[in-house]
């Protein structure tokens, strides 16, 4: 992450509410040949204490040496920032390419969960982002045929993140004045989807 304190003022529940939308993130843990990474969709508990996930049994992260530390870091939209937006070059010289990002990263144990935990976990995470989309009737797994998901259950196994630190870089040209954010916030604004989002959160009141 960026270590610029200045892209790193965003608060704590600030970076753990952003962490429960986004539910998606990469695990990493140190494997014996290097590290291993796994891209998995998570739920955050209420206290933010663990994030529970699954994984498939084939994957090497799930036949690592576990409890263990890990990390499981969460990217939110992205984009590229020209110099050329900040202004004339006689008002902004010497300005150079960067690019402008959200990431939290939850740092913690990795560890498995009895075989048991799996249904209710799988459930409930469906159920979490079904309920998110609008004007449709959430999917359940009872609209499986019998032994169905028993069957797919067999190729996951349930683990928990217990988070003992959160980092958050939220790089918004906080370290420009101003006046030169807004100039390159409204050329992000005419952008795609990803250049969009960056624009509204440079846009944003500073956390105070």
């Amino acid at each position: 992450m960026h270590p610029n304190p200045a892209f790193r003022q965003t608060s704590r529940d600030r970076n753990l509410a952003f962490s429960r939308a986004r539910g998606f993130g990469i695990l990493s843990v140190n494997g014996p040949d290097g590290p291993l990474a796994a891209h998995v969709p998570f739920l955050l508990s209420e206290d933010a204490s663990f994030a529970d996930l699954h994984l498939a049994r084939s994957n090497p992260l799930a036949r690592a040496d576990l409890p263990g530390p890990a990390l499981l870091a969460v990217s939110g939209p992205d984009t590229y920032i020209s110099p050329d937006w900040y202004g004339p070059h006689a008002q902004v010289p010497d300005q150079v390419p960067t690019w402008n990002y959200v990431a939290v990263h939850l740092r913690g144990v990795l560890e498995p969960l009895p075989p048991q935990a799996l249904g209710t976990h799988v459930d409930e995470l469906s159920a979490e982002h079904e309920q998110r989309i609008i004007g449709k009737t959430p999917w359940t797994s009872a609209k499986m045929t019998e032994g169905a998901k028993d069957r797919m259950l067999r190729m996951i196994l349930p683990f928990r993140l217990r988070i003992v630190a959160v980092d958050g870089t939220w790089k918004l040209n906080q370290n420009k004045p101003p006046e030169v954010r807004a100039r390159a916030a409204e050329a992000l604004a005419k952008g795609d989807a990803a250049a969009q989002a960056i624009a509204a959160l440079m846009r944003e009141k500073p956390e105070t």
